[in-house]
């Protein structure tokens, strides 16, 4: 035994170091694999999910049950606006690129008092202008929009919220009000449809299966480098 570990030693120097290396080296190529392969199926699930509720028909907001299942569906509601409580978003850019704010207003219909997103508006023209805002009408009407959830998707569009931190939580801690977890992105309604609506993200399954194979093709590379090494 020994004899042939001298044999294998004086072929190929430090043989074995070479192996493990090798080996460790395959491993973390497929653990990046997998790592790619599952943000893929993630994220052709969640624009499965998108495409699959903004094509259904719009319900009423107080029909729904599960918000995590219905999240992307154009829902009805009927209330108020509450014009003393509304957030203006900074660093928001149109696709002209140019700034500006996402608008938001608090909207009571019956018991629920949630935040309508009444999508982008134009920075004034130094910073301590206000920027100009839709009208806001006080009597009761009705709107349709996008349910959202407090975890946005992806980033990417001009006009979708952040997808990190706790939106809603930030929002009602700015203006001291309690509200449901979720917001509307308005669609329209009582002559409100926004200038600059908040806009669906782009809805591609990006590059992460590409990104798998090439990462198994590099473990195969290397596996297949190593064999060769071994027998020269």
């Amino acid at each position: 035994m020994w004899k042939a570990r001298s044999k294998l030693s004086s072929r190929e120097p430090k043989a074995i170091l070479k192996s493990f290396v090798a080996l460790v080296l395959i491993i973390l190529c497929l653990i990046a694999a997998n790592w790619q392969y599952q943000r893929g199926v993630d994220r052709h699930a969640k624009n499965f999910k998108i495409e699959s509720n903004t094509s259904l028909a719009t319900i009423n907001l107080d029909d729904i049950k599960d918000l995590k299942s219905n999240e992307w569906r154009t829902v009805r509601f009927t209330g108020q606006f509450d014009k003393s409580h509304e957030v203006l978003l900074r660093n928001r850019y149109n696709a002209d690129g140019k700034y500006g704010y996402e608008y938001l207003t608090l909207f009571k219909s019956g018991n629920k008092q949630f935040w309508i997103d009444r999508g982008w508006v134009q920075a004034g023209e130094s910073a301590s202008d206000r920027p100009k805002t839709p009208s806001t009408p006080t009597n009761e009407i009705e709107l349709t929009g996008r349910l959202r959830l407090d975890s946005s998707l992806p980033r990417g569009s001009f006009f979708a919220l952040p997808a990190s931190g706790n939106l809603i939580s930030s929002w009602n801690l700015r203006s001291k009000v309690n509200t449901e977890p979720f917001y509307i992105d308005l669609i329209g309604g009582a002559g409100l449809a926004p200038d600059t609506p908040a806009e669906l993200p782009e809805l591609s399954d990006g590059p992460h299966m590409a990104y798998a194979l090439q990462w198994l093709f590099f473990a195969g590379l290397i596996a297949y480098g190593r064999v060769l090494i071994r027998r020269r």
